[in-house]
């Protein structure tokens, strides 16, 4: 095995077992109180049954668990084919939505690693260059100079084509492109404007839509999921309705609140979206957000059509075919009911894959305008409208800002003047903003758990932010009898920071706790009798 300060993009084609493995003395150290020995599980081997099955040669987790090891030479070399035959497309001008930003990131980058510097896995890895968001890249470029490109083909090395595409070299490659959350914030930090998560991206979209390999929760268990039911979870059109009538009852049993949310109300102003996970895993979501909008007099409604109440787009990670007929499909249950608006709720992703992505797919009068939740809930809470009591959430408060909101879109602000009015012990992460950490469940790493990849987001990918999350609370991270509340307001970083809390104990031993920006909203109101949160009452 390579010591990991030699690993070079073209050691990918190397025979090793294993190119690279973590080591709990290598990653970056956390701050106190998890600096001491025995605060964190170590790092478990792959099992000898994966090794069989999986490629588990790149540093031992598996993310593509549909990428399975050739039977024959045959089936090897029809598995590279079909890849170069991928690589070339994405070159071509039938990738034209993204053919731009590729090919200039492709050819002009620096390699200086200033983006390196900003990502949160490469440091959470401990600097280990396997995490750099250039090496991957590195290894697209070499790969396409040596089949696709002449002075490639004629000089071979002198020029950085220098690989070959071999089932290990590939099937590695596959596996890099998910160790990426696709946060954008090396983008952000390039001195030439380059975007080193696009080759990832088209790295996944290659294995997908050209070899039909993708991670099973993020497609059969996502995508095909909701094309089929209309929800990414299985949550189907009778069990939503009777979610819906079962959220109604708690709001009424436990807040004394009568409550009927209103579903399919033609022409309404405003049609809210939710992750529908929200409504299996954390249903105090949607019922905060229906007490805000019925206490602020909005006119607004849910679908309970096929693709109208699920705002997931898995697609946008992995397959742009399979991203166009969700977005299609949710706009066209919009346009259905003939609303002025879509406000996607606290939902990170959903904000990029139906504000950004979805323009740039749905056209023409099949569109409706589409709207981030955040700007709305600032104006409720400054309205005058609710009246707001802060002392019930003198507790210590912090923000997670998710990527495709604050980075994507911009929408900074309105959380923050809301916690300002509602947290009286609002304190910031460090940074903060468009300068964000991703949570490290980006870009579908908060549902990948099979076989083993959990331990890869819980250990490396979300580190850095579990680390921001201990540093804003240093004053009373070791005293349990202080609640300490991260408002994390989209779904997918609430899932993966529940997945942080339970992997660490976090809770258990610290009072550390978390939910989204509504909870919190609707805890402070001066009409609610009792607390909104369970941990308040105990």
């Amino acid at each position: 095995m390579l010591d990991q300060k030699d690993l070079k993009p073209r050691d990918l084609q190397r025979p090793d077992e294993q190119l690279v493995k973590l080591t709990d003395k290598d990653i970056m150290p956390l701050p106190k109180p998890y600096d001491k020995p025995g605060m964190e599980p170590s790092f478990t081997e792959p099992k000898a049954a994966w090794k069989e099955k999986y490629c588990t040669s790149l540093d031992g987790f598996v993310a593509l668990d549909t990428l399975t090891r050739p039977k024959t030479p045959e089936a090897e070399e029809e598995f590279v084919q079909k890849f170069l035959s991928g690589l070339e497309k994405i070159f071509s001008d039938c990738n034209g939505g993204i053919l731009q930003p590729l090919s200039l990131t492709f050819e002009y980058c620096a390699k200086c690693n200033t983006c390196s510097e900003a990502c949160h896995v490469y440091e959470g890895s401990g600097n280990n260059e396997l995490y750099r968001p250039i090496f991957r890249s590195e290894v697209l470029r070499k790969l396409y100079k040596k089949y696709f490109t002449t002075s490639g083909k004629v000089f071979g090395g002198l020029v950085g084509a220098d690989m070959d595409a071999t089932w290990e070299s590939v099937a590695r490659l596959g596996e890099a492109a998910y160790r990426c959350n696709l946060c954008r914030r090396c983008a952000q930090t390039c001195p030439l404007g380059l975007d080193n998560s696009i080759p990832a991206k088209e790295i996944r979209k290659i294995f997908s839509q050209e070899m039909g390999i993708a991670p099973s929760p993020i497609h059969s268990k996502g995508t095909v999921n909701q094309l089929k039911t209309g929800s990414s979870t299985g949550l189907t059109k009778p069990a939503f309705l009777d979610t819906v009538e079962f959220l109604e009852e708690e709001l009424e049993e436990k807040f004394g609140r009568k409550i009927k949310f209103p579903i399919d109300k033609k022409g309404a102003d405003i049609l809210l979206v939710h992750n529908a996970g929200e409504f299996i895993a954390w249903p105090q979501n949607p019922m905060a957000f229906a007490i805000l909008f019925e206490e602020a007099g909005l006119n607004w409604t849910l679908s309970s059509e096929m693709m109208g109440y699920d705002s997931v787009n898995y697609g946008i990670w992995y397959d742009d075919i399979q991203a166009k007929r969700v977005a299609t499909g949710q706009m066209t249950a919009a346009k259905d009911l003939g609303v002025q608006r879509v406000v996607i709720g606290e939902c990170g992703h959903a904000h990029k894959a139906a504000a950004v992505i979805a323009d740039r797919m749905v056209f023409g009068d099949a569109k409706v305008p589409v709207e981030s939740c955040f700007p709305l809930l600032r104006e409720i809470a400054f309205s005058g409208a609710l009246k707001f009591d802060p002392s019930k959430n003198n507790f210590p408060v912090t923000l997670h800002d998710p990527c495709n909101v604050v980075r994507q879109m911009g929408i900074v602000q309105p959380q923050r003047d809301i916690l300002k009015l509602i947290a009286p012990q609002f304190r910031e992460m460090t940074p903060h903003g468009v300068d964000n950490y991703c949570c490290g469940g980006g870009s579908g790493f908060a549902i990948m758990n099979s076989p083993n990849f959990g331990e890869f987001r819980n250990k490396v990918s979300a580190r850095k932010k579990f680390a921001q999350i201990l540093n804003a609370f240093q004053d009373t991270i070791e005293d349990p009898s202080v609640v300490k509340y991260i408002c994390a307001p989209c779904s997918n970083c609430k899932g993966t920071i529940r997945g942080l809390l339970e992997y660490y104990e976090a809770t258990e031993k610290f009072n550390l706790q978390y939910d989204g920006l509504v909870e919190l909203m609707v805890n402070a109101l001066v009409s609610m009798d009792k607390p909104y949160f369970e941990f308040l009452e105990s």
